[in-house]
């Protein structure tokens, strides 16, 4: 399968690393790192060197506990990367964001594709990926990123994860988008326990199986909570549980660590070929 990211196309026939470059001051991975644009840009180009087939860009922190950015503070954040970047980079870019005003603005300096932890939910974002016409990715979140992490509670997490993205990319093609556009993030550590996430990553095949998946789970909460390491120290969990992920189906992995992914799925790509 082959997404067309505004000109630039993202091949889905074997799993494909996604890489996160965060331009915000308080990412819990590495908030601030990445926050000039000249630091921007050059971790952007290593991620594409190291192997990463599109790179995701985000201006707001989605953190448990995150405060909310206004859309002109995130469009100060992302444009001036997005409009370097996207004629730069032979691969596309993605924009991480839920608000319509970023993403039609993001799509007009170049981006090629929507990810959105809101799943289209925020007043006039379905209208707005419509009209667009770009690949957007769907995520479950249960409640805000101010709120996620208080008590979540599922009967069962997968069943309830799979009925709310089925639901989401159903709004999404009755408003106009393009079946063949949508892609489905399960939201590893938005909104659930450790127990659930593990439940998740174990079930992730009795997710809907008509729309690519795109699954996150670099240096969260979830590997720390096992491992009992700091974020700068959950690099093998990341890509064991990267390698987990792809071997039961996902198509994109996104992380924070672009080579050691990108090794680890060549092997996992070659295992599931037979070669």
């Amino acid at each position: 399968m082959f997404l067309d990211c505004a000109g630039k196309t993202l091949d889905l026939s074997t799993p494909q690393v996604m890489g996160v470059l965060n331009v915000t001051p308080d990412s819990f991975s590495d908030g601030g790192s990445w926050s000039t644009l000249d630091a921007a840009i050059s971790q952007a180009e290593a991620m594409v060197e190291q192997g990463a087939a599109i790179i995701d860009i985000g201006g707001e922190s989605t953190r448990p506990g995150a405060p909310a950015v206004s859309v002109e503070d995130e469009l100060a954040r992302v444009l001036p990367v997005i409009e370097v970047l996207a004629p730069r980079l032979p691969v596309p870019i993605s924009i991480d964001t839920s608000k319509p005003e970023v993403m039609r603005a993001a799509a007009a300096e170049g981006v090629g594709l929507i990810n959105d932890v809101l799943a289209l939910q925020a007043k006039r974002a379905l209208a707005a990926a419509a009209e667009l016409n770009l690949p957007v990715c769907l995520m479950h979140m249960q409640g805000s990123p101010r709120t996620m992490q208080q008590d979540p509670q599922y009967v069962d997490v997968v069943s309830d994860v799979a009925g709310f993205l089925a639901h989401r990319a159903a709004a999404a093609i009755s408003a106009g988008v393009a079946k063949q556009n949508i892609l489905l993030d399960p939201g590893f550590g938005f909104g659930k326990t450790v127990e659930h996430n593990y439940q998740l990553l174990a079930g992730l095949e009795r997710l809907p199986e008509a729309f690519p998946l795109l699954v996150g789970m670099s240096r969260k909460s979830m590997l720390g909570a096992i491992l009992d390491k700091p974020v700068d120290q959950r690099l093998h969990a990341g890509v064991a549980a990267a390698t987990i992920a792809a071997m039961k189906g996902a198509a994109v992995i996104r992380t924070h660590d672009v080579a050691e992914t990108v090794d680890a799925l060549k092997i996992t790509s070659a295992t599931l070929r037979g070669e």
